[in-house]
């Protein structure tokens, strides 16, 4: 089990780490998209502007039918949402391509034109925090990453369990930490990590891992339902219980749908968020609304679901299910709450920093790990790999760096980069990306090529500088800075740079720390000098 431990965790853990780091600031994507899209000010106030004024939703149902009529006719569904209260007051719609994927158009709500560039129009091209939950659970590909990302995860879960087995003193080493102890605090700091948020390491991960079942293990669904996107869905709706019901090849217009949405809000208790028509313009044509989620819905119940009414072409009510509820008994309950349980979707505020805190807490587990595997064999190691061995260990060495000091070095240097790329640019969403990467990729060169403590030093500097002049960079920039936020009660700007500084102070301390430390720890020179009075 120690040896499983060891070398499981080892290999794994610089990709843990940068799961689990990015995975904490995805809890805040929304706040981080909101403070890399400084043009939003202007944009909210015009979208309160449209929100104040008297919205004729009947005439926008109307005016995107007709779009979807005309441009789409033969998709299997047609999804409306008539007002966006997240992005303004736009008229959007959603439909399946020939390749059964998501498509989507904005279209003027006056006249029912597809607008051209819309997601560009309230500002700067930018994946926002969206990079951080896609990279945390993709590594940005959908195929091979996702894959990579999943036998992390289940290395993790063996790491975890091979950990409580090796470790016999876990709960009372909990309750000790022995600061400047050199391995013996590392192996605290490990052990205190992992043993506060174990009940969330286990569920984090597995929870990770069911969410994705379909695509994990395929072979049940496609025995039973075929191959393809298409085949997924038809699962997931059975499951939820859906009936299925084939079009009658008989031709009906989609019926005015104010009259439905109406009656479907008052039966939901919710403002109707989405329209969604299936088999569209097909006498068997269903037609959903879904409400939106108000904070206190989320407070109540772990379930994120919202209200949803399903009715005939005819008006004839077919489902009917209350928020925070599910449709298809315990198995679509559980995968819905598992789904919830891990990303956050309850709770509201407090259990966001909750996991945040915890992700964090996880991200530390990997990193102490990752360090104290090569603080046991600076000193001493068991030649594992004979003549290669101290080359081996240089390698890990650099691993380390890189992977913890250099990755939240390109964090930060991507937001750095947000704020330094021209507005203009073209594909200036892809080049944020590519200065992550080159950032994270720079800094893999630099821990090889210098001295592995130097390399900590300067990185953790690095880090320090970079995230204590974010607000500058702000300042510089735009004329904003954190006083200011605050002052017009924008706290996702304002938490966004605060939290720069604190990280910034935590690096910072850890860099001097460093830095005043003696090049050879007491406690090896200590281990040294007893292993050669023993020999």
């Amino acid at each position: 089990m120690a040896w499983l431990h060891t070398w499981v965790g080892l290999w794994f853990s610089w990709l843990l780490f940068a799961v689990f780091l990015t995975g904490s600031l995805a809890v805040f994507s929304e706040p981080i998209t909101h403070w890399m899209t400084p043009e939003h000010q202007e944009a909210e106030a015009l979208a309160a502007q449209q929100e104040s004024a008297p919205v004729d939703r009947a005439r926008r149902f109307g005016l995107a039918v007709d779009y979807m009529s005309r441009n789409h006719a033969g998709a299997g569904m047609w999804e409306i949402w008539p007002v966006d209260r997240y992005h303004g007051n736009g008229l959007t719609a959603y439909w399946f391509d020939k390749n059964g994927m998501y498509a989507d158009a904005e279209l003027d709500p006056i006249t029912g034109a597809e607008l051209e560039d819309h997601h560009e129009a309230a500002g700067r091209a930018t994946l926002g925090g969206s990079h951080f939950v896609d990279f945390h659970y993709t590594l940005h590909d959908a195929g091979l990453g996702l894959w990579i990302v999943a036998f992390a995860s289940m290395a993790m879960l063996v790491a975890l369990i091979s950990g409580v087995v090796t470790h016999k003193r876990i709960f009372k080493d909990f309750f000790t930490f022995r600061s400047s102890k050199g391995q013996r605090s590392w192996l605290d700091g490990h052990n205190t990590a992992a043993v506060l948020t174990l009940p969330f390491q286990f569920m984090i991960a597995y929870t990770g891992i069911v969410i994705s079942s379909a695509t994990f293990m395929p072979a049940p669904i496609a025995a039973n339902y075929g191959a393809g996107p298409q085949a997924v869905r038809q699962y997931l709706a059975e499951l939820e219980g859906e009936e299925s019901r084939p079009r009658s090849g008989i031709a009906q217009a989609v019926p005015a749908l104010e009259p439905i949405v109406a009656h479907a809000e008052r039966l939901i208790g919710q403002t109707a968020r989405a329209i969604v028509i299936r088999d569209p313009e097909d006498s068997a044509m269903r037609i959903g609304v879904y409400g939106w989620n108000d904070d206190a819905d989320t407070l109540r119940s772990i379930s994120a679901t919202t209200g949803m009414a399903e009715f005939s072409a005819d008006g004839e009510l077919l489902r009917l299910r209350p928020a925070g509820d599910v449709l298809g008994g315990a198995p679509s309950l559980t995968r819905q709450v598992m789904g919830d349980l891990h990303m956050a979707k309850f709770g509201g505020l407090a259990v966001q920093w909750l996991y945040f805190i915890c992700g964090l807490a996880g991200a530390a587990m990997m990193g102490t790990g990752a360090v104290l595997f090569m603080v046991k064999r600076r000193g001493k190691h068991g030649n594992e790999f004979g003549a290669a061995t101290a080359r081996v260990y240089r390698l890990i060495e650099g691993l380390n760096v890189a992977a913890l000091a250099g990755l939240a070095i390109a964090c930060i240097g991507y937001l750095w980069a947000n704020r330094l790329l021209p507005v203009a640019l073209e594909n200036r969403a892809a080049w944020e990306l590519r200065c992550f990467f080159l950032v994270w990729a720079l800094t893999l060169g630099h821990a090889w090529l210098c001295r592995p403590r130097h390399a900590w030093i300067v990185q953790l500097g690095l880090l320090s500088a970079l995230c204590l002049l974010l607000p500058l960079l702000s300042f510089a920039t735009l004329g904003d800075h954190p006083y200011a936020q605050i002052a017009r009660g924008d706290w996702e700007s304002a938490g966004v740079e605060l939290s720069a500084i604190a990280f910034g102070v935590l690096s910072g301390w850890a860099a001097l720390r460093l830095w005043r430390r003696p090049a050879t720890a007491p406690s090896l020179r200590k281990s040294r000098a007893n292993e050669e009075a023993a020999a």
